[in-house]
């Protein structure tokens, strides 16, 4: 990927846009802004509030600090804080679709972690022999997890897997490196008898 437009079309198909987060966030600050506006136009118009008029707000919100207990107050602003922490988490972290790119010379390829996680499996199952409902991988960003349930009396061992795993994976070619994490489970006694 040597171009600049490759590289951002392939960061367009990696990384989600902030589309959901932005709209949420719109949208709360528009009602606010509404509730605000209605208010003032009953006040202007002499009628009763919906829940707090104009001057009586502004008033609550100055004496805040002080007309409150101080532990309520400490927390109010606790909760505010994580939730604008997480609306900069938002706007400044890239959002991670479940892709990954695979090194292709001058090509971008795009591909699922579905696809992977699937076409692993297959190979796993091919490999050493276990049949493939008994095999779960789940690919992530920078993880691979393989986990192998074998009947009753096989015998498998978990670096044959690994290896097994690294090297089918290291034919992929990535374009970022992940870890590999195999578990073996065997079934128990209960599972046997049934």
């Amino acid at each position: 990927m040597s171009t600049p437009v490759l590289r951002r079309v392939v960061r367009r198909e990696t990384h989600s846009p902030r589309t959901v987060a932005v709209f949420v966030a719109v949208i709360v600050l528009i009602l606010a802004l509404a509730y605000i506006g209605l208010e003032i136009v009953l006040y202007i118009a002499a009628q009763p509030a919906l829940l707090a008029g104009p001057v009586a707000g502004w008033g609550w919100l100055v004496g805040l600090p002080t007309a409150q207990p101080a532990g309520l107050v400490i927390a109010g602003s606790v909760v505010l804080a994580v939730i604008g922490l997480i609306f900069i988490w938002l706007a400044v972290m890239p959002g991670r679709l479940s892709k990954h790119t695979l090194e292709a010379g001058g090509r971008a390829v795009v591909v699922d972690n579905g696809v992977i996680a699937s076409a692993l499996a297959q190979h796993l199952s091919e490999e050493i022999g276990i049949a493939r409902e008994n095999i779960t991988v789940g690919v992530g960003h920078r993880s691979v997890d393989v986990t192998v349930r074998p009947g009753a009396g096989i015998a498998l061992d978990k670096s044959d897997v690994q290896t097994a795993a690294e090297a089918e994976l290291g034919t992929y070619r990535l374009t970022r490196p992940v870890r590999t994490r195999v578990r073996i489970e065997r079934p128990t006694e209960k599972e046997d008898e049934l």
